[in-house]
């Protein structure tokens, strides 16, 4: 018998006592480990709970004093079940917040891994031993666990595609897009009509983004204000044109506020809006007042055509991930590869290598001898650009040159070529050492 009584008795103890937790974490990872980590399944729980026990009455105390909340209240976001579909710049503080305040089931749903340059924005992921590298949906997950060991996080470390977001999406109550694509965008509307989930839906770009709730309460789907997707060549998103790292902290806070006032019926009667915010000179939100589901909607409509998930890559002309476009515009022969450019660099061969990116972006890196004028300068400034033999056109991954090629091309550079996969195919192929943005 252990003297817990006495020192040698309590350290005799603590060493048992250690020995159990660490026998215990042992089993929890092993079990973790043999748990399919796109389970549906453990997202859904059919039994509510129905009272708050002591050591929740005092997490959620600030909660329980407001009468918009209250223990109803709580009792609610306890037993609700959220899936937040993007672990990155929205989704990151949207997770946190959900879980901070009691979320009793939380989703994440990515495929995407862990890089430094993510962490500029990206709140739930760190640069501690072993996180790097590991996919968002684990690294969330375990930051949902170490916040709040109550909320049951389910990491779906899939890509979300049309054959499995109906199942995956339907053990939630709300769902909440985080991603930054419009094929992912167009995915989600659809499979929340279909599955009559409200969507909570938001993007961020440079210094604005926006929010809205889609599919709730009589009003819009996500189709309903952008029928059709826009041109590949019209989006950019923040790998393209970056973002900074706040802006999208503001906006996945206002989704987690939004998901909650779903989830407890706040002010039932309130309008549709889309809430547009920058922080441009003075942070400013302006909200702008929604019409209803749209009868000629393809997917809400009272005839709507989409009645299954479709094809969402090749209908919006882009892959489904938050990472550069890949345009292919041109022929072969107007191409070249980055080692091919390098030969001839070597081999000073006479030519004219034309960066196409913007100033700050030029200002970063750029390749030796390189002039520097802007795609969206070009119209104005051609007359800068000498007819060379060849001209190589370069810009960040491959697809702004592509366009200027085109260009080029039409105004009388017969020899313009595009370098593909620009400086990034650069940094791979050519020089490991060239920097990497």
């Amino acid at each position: 018998m252990v003297d817990h009584g006495t020192p040698e008795g309590l350290t005799a103890e603590n060493r048992r006592l250690v020995k159990e937790v660490a026998q215990l974490r042992a089993e929890l990872s092993a079990l973790r480990a043999e748990a399919p980590s796109s389970s549906v399944d453990s997202a859904t729980d059919p039994t509510p709970v129905t009272n708050l026990t002591n050591p929740e009455i005092a997490r959620y105390s600030r909660h329980l004093l407001m009468p918009e909340i209250g223990v109803t209240g709580q009792l609610k976001l306890r037993n609700a079940a959220v899936v937040v579909v993007g672990a990155g710049g929205l989704g990151s503080p949207c997770l946190l917040y959900l879980a901070a305040m009691g979320v009793g089931r939380l989703g994440v749903v990515d495929h995407d891994r862990v890089e430094v340059s993510n962490l500029q924005r990206q709140v739930i992921h760190t640069e501690r031993a072993g996180e790097l590298g590991v996919t968002k949906a684990q690294s969330a997950r375990d930051a949902v666990a170490r916040l709040n060991a109550a909320c049951r996080c389910t990491a779906h470390e899939i890509h979300l595609n049309s054959d499995n977001a109906l199942e995956l999406l339907s053990a939630y109550d709300v769902v909440v897009d985080a991603t930054d694509n419009a094929a992912t965008r167009y995915l989600v509307n659809d499979a929340c009509v279909l599955l009559d989930r409200p969507l909570v839906s938001a993007s961020a770009l440079r210094l604005e983004g926006q929010l809205t709730v889609y599919h709730h309460r009589g009003g819009p789907c996500y189709r309903c204000l952008f029928p059709e997707p826009p041109p590949p060549a019209a989006v950019t998103n923040c790998s393209e044109g970056g973002v900074l790292g706040v802006v999208p902290g503001v906006l996945g806070t206002l989704q987690a506020l939004e998901v909650v006032k779903v989830l407890l019926d706040v002010a039932p009667d309130a309008p549709p809006v889309l809430m547009l915010f920058s922080a441009f000179r003075q942070p400013t939100f302006r909200a702008i007042r929604l019409r209803g589901r749209q009868p000629r909607c393809a997917v809400c409509g009272p005839d709507a055509t989409i009645t299954h998930l479709l094809d969402y890559p090749t209908l919006c002309g882009q892959a489904q991930h938050d990472g550069p476009s890949t345009l292919a515009l041109l022929p072969a022969n107007q191409r070249v590869t980055c080692s091919s450019y390098a030969a001839a660099a070597r081999a000073r061969v006479p030519h004219l290598l034309l960066d196409v990116r913007e100033p700050v972006q030029f200002a970063i890196c750029h390749l030796p001898g390189a002039i520097n004028v802007a795609w969206s300068e070009l119209p104005g400034r051609i007359d800068e650009i000498p007819k060379a033999d060849p001209i190589y056109v370069v810009c960040r991954f491959g697809n702004d040159s592509q366009e200027a090629v085109q260009y080029l091309r039409q105004a009388g550079y017969s020899t313009a070529r595009d370098l593909i996969g620009g400086l990034h195919a650069w940094s791979a192929s050519v020089d490991p050492d060239f920097p990497v943005y």
